[in-house]
Protein backbone atom coordinates (compact mmCIF):
# COMPACT_ATOMS: atom_id res chain seq x y z
CA UNK A 1 0.00 0.00 0.00
CA UNK A 2 2.94 2.62 0.58
CA UNK A 3 6.38 2.07 0.48
CA UNK A 4 8.58 1.47 3.43
CA UNK A 5 12.97 2.21 3.10
CA UNK A 6 15.50 2.19 5.26
CA UNK A 7 18.31 3.98 3.89
CA UNK A 8 18.70 4.74 0.32
CA UNK A 9 15.25 6.16 -1.18
CA UNK A 10 16.96 8.49 -4.28
CA UNK A 11 15.00 6.12 -6.75
CA UNK A 12 11.71 6.54 -5.20
CA UNK A 13 12.32 10.34 -4.01
CA UNK A 14 13.24 11.03 -7.99
CA UNK A 15 9.41 9.08 -8.87
CA UNK A 16 7.71 11.92 -6.20
CA UNK A 17 9.39 14.99 -7.48
CA UNK A 18 9.47 14.42 -10.92
CA UNK A 19 5.93 13.44 -11.23
CA UNK A 20 3.72 16.47 -12.91
CA UNK A 21 0.60 16.98 -14.32
CA UNK A 22 1.27 19.26 -16.99
CA UNK A 23 3.33 17.75 -19.06
CA UNK A 24 0.65 16.08 -21.27
CA UNK A 25 1.62 17.42 -25.04
CA UNK A 26 -2.23 16.81 -26.55
CA UNK A 27 -3.38 19.09 -23.83
CA UNK A 28 -1.29 21.70 -24.53
CA UNK A 29 -2.07 21.78 -28.28
CA UNK A 30 -6.07 22.06 -27.00
CA UNK A 31 -4.82 24.81 -24.76
CA UNK A 32 -2.89 26.77 -27.47
CA UNK A 33 -5.95 26.85 -29.85
CA UNK A 34 -8.45 28.06 -27.31
CA UNK A 35 -5.81 30.66 -26.15
CA UNK A 36 -5.68 31.86 -29.65
CA UNK A 37 -8.75 31.17 -30.33
CA UNK A 38 -10.17 33.83 -27.42
CA UNK A 39 -7.19 36.29 -28.49
CA UNK A 40 -8.66 36.90 -32.16
CA UNK A 41 -12.83 36.04 -31.14
CA UNK A 42 -13.24 37.08 -28.13
CA UNK A 43 -16.38 36.98 -26.64
CA UNK A 44 -18.12 34.98 -29.37
CA UNK A 45 -14.91 32.04 -28.53
CA UNK A 46 -15.55 32.34 -24.94
CA UNK A 47 -19.25 31.53 -25.40
CA UNK A 48 -19.04 28.71 -27.22
CA UNK A 49 -16.29 27.14 -25.17
CA UNK A 50 -18.66 27.83 -22.36
CA UNK A 51 -21.19 26.37 -24.21
CA UNK A 52 -19.07 23.19 -25.35
CA UNK A 53 -17.38 22.53 -22.31
CA UNK A 54 -19.62 23.29 -19.49
CA UNK A 55 -23.00 23.02 -21.02
CA UNK A 56 -24.29 26.36 -20.26
CA UNK A 57 -25.30 29.26 -22.40
CA UNK A 58 -23.77 32.59 -21.75
CA UNK A 59 -24.26 36.21 -23.12
CA UNK A 60 -23.11 39.33 -22.75
CA UNK A 61 -26.16 40.44 -20.65
CA UNK A 62 -25.43 36.98 -18.29
CA UNK A 63 -22.23 36.57 -17.90
CA UNK A 64 -21.48 38.65 -14.68
CA UNK A 65 -22.90 37.74 -11.65
CA UNK A 66 -25.36 40.38 -9.94
CA UNK A 67 -25.90 41.46 -6.60
CA UNK A 68 -29.13 39.81 -6.61
CA UNK A 69 -27.60 37.09 -7.20
CA UNK A 70 -25.00 37.34 -4.90
CA UNK A 71 -28.12 38.28 -2.49
CA UNK A 72 -29.10 35.02 -3.09
CA UNK A 73 -26.58 33.18 -2.53
CA UNK A 74 -26.49 33.79 1.10
CA UNK A 75 -29.94 32.68 1.34
CA UNK A 76 -28.60 29.29 -0.09
CA UNK A 77 -25.79 29.18 2.89
CA UNK A 78 -26.48 27.76 6.20
CA UNK A 79 -25.58 30.69 8.72
CA UNK A 80 -23.62 28.52 10.41
CA UNK A 81 -21.12 27.84 7.45
CA UNK A 82 -21.53 31.21 6.77
CA UNK A 83 -20.57 32.71 10.01
CA UNK A 84 -17.02 30.42 9.69
CA UNK A 85 -16.57 32.13 6.34
CA UNK A 86 -16.12 34.80 8.00
CA UNK A 87 -13.87 34.07 11.12
CA UNK A 88 -11.63 32.42 8.21
CA UNK A 89 -11.63 35.40 6.52
CA UNK A 90 -10.70 37.68 9.47
CA UNK A 91 -8.14 35.36 10.63
CA UNK A 92 -6.60 35.57 6.79
CA UNK A 93 -7.03 39.48 6.84
CA UNK A 94 -5.01 39.83 10.28
CA UNK A 95 -2.51 37.36 9.35
CA UNK A 96 -1.68 38.76 5.98
CA UNK A 97 -2.54 42.99 7.28
CA UNK A 98 1.15 42.07 9.45
CA UNK A 99 3.16 41.60 5.72
CA UNK A 100 2.29 45.04 4.67
CA UNK A 101 5.89 47.12 4.01
CA UNK A 102 5.78 50.86 3.54
CA UNK A 103 7.93 53.27 0.92
CA UNK A 104 10.85 54.72 1.88
CA UNK A 105 12.75 57.42 0.84
CA UNK A 106 16.61 58.30 2.62
CA UNK A 107 18.11 61.66 2.50
CA UNK A 108 21.76 61.89 2.72
CA UNK A 109 24.34 64.80 3.50
CA UNK A 110 25.40 64.93 0.63
CA UNK A 111 22.84 65.70 -2.00
CA UNK A 112 21.82 61.40 -2.71
CA UNK A 113 18.36 60.16 -2.07
CA UNK A 114 17.17 57.15 -2.80
CA UNK A 115 14.07 54.96 -1.60
CA UNK A 116 11.57 52.51 -2.78
CA UNK A 117 8.08 53.24 -3.88
CA UNK A 118 5.48 50.45 -2.92
CA UNK A 119 2.22 50.71 -5.02
CA UNK A 120 -0.38 47.48 -5.52
CA UNK A 121 -1.27 46.04 -8.35
CA UNK A 122 -3.84 47.96 -9.88
CA UNK A 123 -6.03 44.73 -11.54
CA UNK A 124 -6.02 40.91 -10.52
CA UNK A 125 -7.98 38.09 -12.05
CA UNK A 126 -8.58 35.13 -9.66
CA UNK A 127 -9.43 31.90 -10.66
CA UNK A 128 -11.73 29.55 -8.90
CA UNK A 129 -12.72 26.31 -10.10
CA UNK A 130 -16.45 25.12 -9.89
CA UNK A 131 -18.94 22.85 -11.35
CA UNK A 132 -19.18 20.12 -9.25
CA UNK A 133 -17.12 20.91 -6.41
CA UNK A 134 -16.89 24.52 -4.30
CA UNK A 135 -13.82 25.70 -2.86
CA UNK A 136 -14.57 28.95 -0.71
CA UNK A 137 -11.25 29.22 1.27
CA UNK A 138 -9.82 29.22 -2.03
CA UNK A 139 -11.23 32.44 -2.76
CA UNK A 140 -11.05 33.67 0.70
CA UNK A 141 -7.05 32.67 0.03
CA UNK A 142 -6.38 34.63 -2.95
CA UNK A 143 -8.35 37.25 -2.86
CA UNK A 144 -8.07 38.25 0.51
CA UNK A 145 -4.00 39.24 0.44
CA UNK A 146 -4.95 41.09 -2.53
CA UNK A 147 -7.35 43.32 -0.89
CA UNK A 148 -5.30 43.59 1.94
CA UNK A 149 -2.36 44.93 -0.66
CA UNK A 150 -4.82 47.33 -1.75
CA UNK A 151 -5.87 46.38 -5.49
CA UNK A 152 -8.57 48.30 -6.92
CA UNK A 153 -10.26 45.53 -8.62
CA UNK A 154 -9.98 42.35 -8.19
CA UNK A 155 -12.13 40.01 -11.03
CA UNK A 156 -12.92 36.55 -10.15
CA UNK A 157 -13.94 33.85 -12.80
CA UNK A 158 -15.20 30.78 -11.85
CA UNK A 159 -17.68 28.20 -14.13
CA UNK A 160 -20.73 28.26 -13.55
CA UNK A 161 -23.62 25.09 -12.99
CA UNK A 162 -25.92 23.49 -14.88
CA UNK A 163 -28.49 26.07 -14.04
CA UNK A 164 -26.07 28.51 -14.49
CA UNK A 165 -25.56 30.07 -11.35
CA UNK A 166 -21.54 30.36 -9.64
CA UNK A 167 -21.60 28.09 -6.22
CA UNK A 168 -23.31 29.76 -3.28
CA UNK A 169 -20.47 29.26 -1.08
CA UNK A 170 -17.99 30.45 -3.62
CA UNK A 171 -20.33 33.59 -3.90
CA UNK A 172 -20.33 34.32 -0.11
CA UNK A 173 -16.41 33.87 0.09
CA UNK A 174 -16.16 36.31 -2.73
CA UNK A 175 -18.49 38.85 -1.15
CA UNK A 176 -16.55 38.58 2.03
CA UNK A 177 -12.83 38.66 0.72
CA UNK A 178 -13.80 41.78 -1.75
CA UNK A 179 -13.70 40.35 -4.59
CA UNK A 180 -15.34 43.44 -7.77
CA UNK A 181 -16.31 41.35 -10.15
CA UNK A 182 -17.49 37.92 -10.85
CA UNK A 183 -17.87 36.12 -14.33
CA UNK A 184 -19.51 32.72 -14.96
CA UNK A 185 -16.82 30.82 -17.12
CA UNK A 186 -13.85 28.83 -16.28
CA UNK A 187 -11.12 26.58 -18.21
CA UNK A 188 -8.37 27.77 -20.18
CA UNK A 189 -11.22 29.91 -21.86
CA UNK A 190 -11.71 32.45 -19.09
CA UNK A 191 -7.40 32.15 -18.17
CA UNK A 192 -7.20 33.55 -21.77
CA UNK A 193 -9.93 36.28 -20.89
CA UNK A 194 -8.15 37.24 -18.20
CA UNK A 195 -5.09 37.29 -20.13
CA UNK A 196 -6.18 39.38 -23.38
CA UNK A 197 -9.45 40.70 -22.16
CA UNK A 198 -12.60 40.84 -24.27
CA UNK A 199 -14.97 43.18 -24.14
CA UNK A 200 -17.42 41.41 -21.32
CA UNK A 201 -13.85 40.33 -19.01
CA UNK A 202 -11.44 43.04 -18.91
CA UNK A 203 -7.47 42.14 -18.83
CA UNK A 204 -5.87 42.20 -15.83
CA UNK A 205 -2.03 42.62 -14.61
CA UNK A 206 -1.56 39.50 -12.56
CA UNK A 207 -3.59 35.68 -12.93
CA UNK A 208 -3.71 34.07 -9.14
CA UNK A 209 -5.98 30.93 -8.13
CA UNK A 210 -6.05 27.15 -8.85
CA UNK A 211 -7.03 24.70 -11.28
CA UNK A 212 -7.33 21.28 -13.56
CA UNK A 213 -4.37 20.95 -15.90
CA UNK A 214 -6.16 23.14 -18.68
CA UNK A 215 -6.12 25.52 -16.38
CA UNK A 216 -2.27 25.34 -15.37
CA UNK A 217 -1.83 25.16 -18.64
CA UNK A 218 -3.02 28.22 -19.80
CA UNK A 219 -1.78 30.29 -16.83
CA UNK A 220 1.65 28.93 -17.99
CA UNK A 221 1.23 29.87 -21.33
CA UNK A 222 0.07 33.84 -20.96
CA UNK A 223 2.86 34.48 -18.39
CA UNK A 224 4.68 37.16 -19.79
CA UNK A 225 1.71 38.64 -21.94
CA UNK A 226 0.65 39.08 -17.62
CA UNK A 227 2.00 37.66 -14.47
CA UNK A 228 1.09 34.38 -12.58
CA UNK A 229 1.26 33.23 -8.81
CA UNK A 230 2.53 29.61 -9.95
CA UNK A 231 1.80 26.56 -12.14
CA UNK A 232 0.77 24.64 -9.28
CA UNK A 233 1.38 20.66 -8.96
CA UNK A 234 -0.05 17.83 -6.93
CA UNK A 235 -0.39 18.79 -3.38
CA UNK A 236 2.22 17.04 -0.62
CA UNK A 237 2.43 16.65 3.00
CA UNK A 238 5.90 15.20 5.03
CA UNK A 239 5.40 14.19 8.45
CA UNK A 240 9.31 14.52 10.54
CA UNK A 241 8.12 12.25 13.80
CA UNK A 242 9.93 10.60 16.61
CA UNK A 243 8.92 7.60 19.43
CA UNK A 244 6.25 10.35 20.72
CA UNK A 245 4.06 11.20 17.46
CA UNK A 246 1.00 10.16 18.26
CA UNK A 247 0.07 7.44 14.79
CA UNK A 248 -3.32 7.91 14.77
CA UNK A 249 -2.97 11.95 14.81
CA UNK A 250 0.16 11.24 11.56
CA UNK A 251 -2.20 8.85 9.31
CA UNK A 252 -4.72 11.21 9.81
CA UNK A 253 -3.06 13.71 8.72
CA UNK A 254 -1.03 11.69 5.97
CA UNK A 255 -4.67 10.67 4.42
CA UNK A 256 -5.65 14.15 4.47
CA UNK A 257 -3.62 15.40 1.67
CA UNK A 258 -3.55 11.97 -0.09
CA UNK A 259 -7.43 12.54 -0.47
CA UNK A 260 -6.58 15.21 -3.12
CA UNK A 261 -5.32 13.19 -6.29
CA UNK A 262 -4.21 10.39 -7.00
CA UNK A 263 -0.58 12.36 -7.87
CA UNK A 264 -1.20 13.99 -4.36
CA UNK A 265 2.17 12.75 -2.07
CA UNK A 266 1.61 11.50 1.80
CA UNK A 267 4.88 11.10 3.24
CA UNK A 268 6.51 10.53 7.13
CA UNK A 269 10.14 9.90 8.03
CA UNK A 270 10.88 9.07 11.18
CA UNK A 271 13.64 7.34 13.29
CA UNK A 272 11.57 4.73 14.99
CA UNK A 273 10.29 1.44 12.95
CA UNK A 274 7.61 1.14 15.50
CA UNK A 275 5.73 4.56 14.98
CA UNK A 276 6.77 4.00 11.41
CA UNK A 277 4.80 0.06 11.68
CA UNK A 278 1.64 1.66 13.35
CA UNK A 279 0.89 4.49 10.82
CA UNK A 280 1.49 1.74 8.10
CA UNK A 281 -1.32 -0.30 9.93
CA UNK A 282 -3.38 3.20 11.06
CA UNK A 283 -3.46 4.21 7.19
CA UNK A 284 -5.01 0.75 6.35
CA UNK A 285 -7.41 1.02 9.30
CA UNK A 286 -8.52 4.96 8.47
CA UNK A 287 -8.11 4.46 4.53
CA UNK A 288 -11.36 2.29 4.48
CA UNK A 289 -13.75 4.75 6.30
CA UNK A 290 -12.96 7.63 4.42
CA UNK A 291 -14.77 8.72 1.04
CA UNK A 292 -12.49 8.99 -1.45
CA UNK A 293 -10.57 5.75 -0.25
CA UNK A 294 -9.76 4.80 -3.78
CA UNK A 295 -7.94 7.66 -4.76
CA UNK A 296 -6.03 7.21 -1.63
CA UNK A 297 -5.21 3.89 -2.01
CA UNK A 298 -4.01 5.09 -5.50
CA UNK A 299 -2.07 8.47 -4.01
CA UNK A 300 -0.26 6.01 -1.59
CA UNK A 301 0.54 3.15 -3.84
CA UNK A 302 2.33 5.68 -6.34
CA UNK A 303 3.80 8.11 -4.01
CA UNK A 304 3.30 7.49 -0.42
CA UNK A 305 6.20 6.80 1.39
CA UNK A 306 8.01 5.93 4.66
CA UNK A 307 11.32 6.75 5.32
CA UNK A 308 13.00 5.01 8.34
CA UNK A 309 16.15 7.23 8.98
CA UNK A 310 18.71 6.95 11.53
CA UNK A 311 18.38 10.14 13.78
CA UNK A 312 15.79 13.29 13.60
CA UNK A 313 18.56 15.19 12.23
CA UNK A 314 18.64 12.86 9.04
CA UNK A 315 14.75 12.98 9.45
CA UNK A 316 15.24 17.05 8.80
CA UNK A 317 17.76 16.56 5.87
CA UNK A 318 15.07 14.60 3.94
CA UNK A 319 12.74 16.93 4.46
CA UNK A 320 14.63 19.67 3.14
CA UNK A 321 16.02 17.48 0.35
CA UNK A 322 12.11 17.24 -0.43
CA UNK A 323 10.86 20.96 0.34
CA UNK A 324 7.52 19.80 0.68
CA UNK A 325 4.29 21.86 0.09
CA UNK A 326 3.40 21.23 3.79
CA UNK A 327 6.04 20.16 6.79
CA UNK A 328 4.54 18.59 9.32
CA UNK A 329 6.95 18.42 13.08
CA UNK A 330 5.21 15.55 15.62
CA UNK A 331 8.45 15.28 17.82
CA UNK A 332 8.37 15.61 21.56
CA UNK A 333 10.05 19.02 21.38
CA UNK A 334 9.00 20.86 17.37
CA UNK A 335 10.16 23.83 18.13
CA UNK A 336 13.73 22.72 18.98
CA UNK A 337 13.73 21.46 15.24
CA UNK A 338 12.82 24.62 13.56
CA UNK A 339 16.62 25.94 12.75
CA UNK A 340 17.06 22.80 10.93
CA UNK A 341 14.18 23.24 8.57
CA UNK A 342 15.40 25.25 5.30
CA UNK A 343 13.14 23.86 2.70
CA UNK A 344 8.95 24.04 3.37
CA UNK A 345 6.16 26.25 1.77
CA UNK A 346 4.43 25.77 5.63
CA UNK A 347 5.53 24.28 9.04
CA UNK A 348 3.27 23.28 11.31
CA UNK A 349 4.66 22.64 14.71
CA UNK A 350 3.07 19.58 17.33
CA UNK A 351 0.87 17.10 17.25
CA UNK A 352 -2.20 19.89 17.47
CA UNK A 353 -1.38 21.88 14.59
CA UNK A 354 -2.70 19.41 11.24
CA UNK A 355 -2.18 20.49 7.98
CA UNK A 356 -6.11 21.05 7.35
CA UNK A 357 -5.91 23.87 10.16
CA UNK A 358 -3.51 25.62 7.55
CA UNK A 359 -6.21 24.96 4.77
CA UNK A 360 -8.99 27.06 6.38
CA UNK A 361 -8.46 28.76 9.83
CA UNK A 362 -5.30 29.48 11.54
CA UNK A 363 -4.40 32.38 8.63
CA UNK A 364 -1.55 31.93 6.85
CA UNK A 365 -2.06 31.36 3.42
CA UNK A 366 -2.64 27.70 1.96
CA UNK A 367 -1.15 28.71 -1.17
CA UNK A 368 2.02 27.12 -1.16
CA UNK A 369 5.00 26.08 -3.53
CA UNK A 370 4.82 22.41 -4.65
CA UNK A 371 6.81 19.78 -6.13
CA UNK A 372 10.64 20.51 -4.66
CA UNK A 373 9.57 24.66 -5.10
CA UNK A 374 10.15 25.75 -2.08
CA UNK A 375 13.44 25.72 -2.14
CA UNK A 376 13.07 29.24 -4.33
CA UNK A 377 9.29 30.11 -3.82
CA UNK A 378 7.33 31.46 -1.16
CA UNK A 379 3.68 31.15 0.13
CA UNK A 380 0.84 33.48 -1.79
CA UNK A 381 1.25 37.07 -0.05
CA UNK A 382 0.58 40.57 -0.51
CA UNK A 383 3.76 40.18 -2.10
CA UNK A 384 2.48 38.99 -4.83
CA UNK A 385 -0.39 41.71 -5.24
CA UNK A 386 2.58 44.80 -4.99
CA UNK A 387 5.34 45.99 -7.31
CA UNK A 388 8.34 48.05 -5.94
CA UNK A 389 9.35 51.35 -8.15
CA UNK A 390 13.19 52.10 -7.22
CA UNK A 391 13.63 56.32 -6.10
CA UNK A 392 16.95 57.91 -6.97
CA UNK A 393 17.73 62.28 -6.56
CA UNK A 394 21.16 63.40 -6.96
CA UNK A 395 21.73 66.87 -6.76
CA UNK A 396 24.81 68.45 -8.89
CA UNK A 397 27.36 67.49 -6.48
CA UNK A 398 26.56 64.59 -5.29
CA UNK A 399 26.75 63.40 -9.28
CA UNK A 400 29.78 64.94 -9.86
CA UNK A 401 31.26 63.13 -6.77
CA UNK A 402 30.60 59.25 -8.57
CA UNK A 403 30.46 60.69 -12.28
CA UNK A 404 34.49 59.34 -12.52
CA UNK A 405 33.51 56.48 -11.94
CA UNK A 406 30.50 56.19 -13.92
CA UNK A 407 31.94 57.18 -17.05
CA UNK A 408 34.65 54.61 -16.50
CA UNK A 409 31.90 51.74 -15.78
CA UNK A 410 30.66 52.61 -18.75
CA UNK A 411 33.76 52.61 -21.34
CA UNK A 412 34.46 49.57 -19.93
CA UNK A 413 31.13 48.03 -21.23
CA UNK A 414 31.39 49.80 -24.44
CA UNK A 415 28.89 51.47 -23.88
CA UNK A 416 30.04 55.14 -24.59
CA UNK A 417 26.61 56.86 -25.02
CA UNK A 418 26.31 56.24 -21.43
CA UNK A 419 29.07 57.50 -20.45
CA UNK A 420 28.54 60.57 -22.72
CA UNK A 421 25.37 61.36 -20.36
CA UNK A 422 27.73 61.49 -17.56
CA UNK A 423 30.37 63.82 -19.21
CA UNK A 424 28.18 66.48 -20.83
CA UNK A 425 27.36 67.07 -16.83
CA UNK A 426 30.93 67.08 -15.73
CA UNK A 427 31.26 69.54 -18.55
CA UNK A 428 28.43 72.18 -17.28
CA UNK A 429 30.66 72.34 -14.07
Amino acid sequence: MITVLKGDSSEKLQQILSRNNTEKNDVQQIVDDILYNIKKNGNQALFDYTQKFDGIVITEQNIKVTEQEIEYAYTQVSKELIAVIQKAAKRIWDFHQKQKINSWLEPSENGEMLGQLIRPIENVGIYVPGGKAAYPSSVLMNAIPASVAGVSRIIMTTPAQKDGRVTATTLVAAKEAGVNEIYKVGGAQAIAALAYGTTCIPKVDKICGPGNIYVALAKKSVYGQVNIDSVAGPSEILVIADESANPVYVAADMLSQAEHDEMASAMLVTNSETLAEEVQKQLQIQTEQLERKEIIKKSLQDYGLIVIAKDIKQACDFGNMIAPEHMEICTKEPFSLLPNIKNAGAIFLGEYTPEPLGDYMAGPNHVLPTGGTARFFSPLSIDDFIKKSSILSFSKQALLTLSDDIVTFANGEGLTAHANAIKVRQQNQ
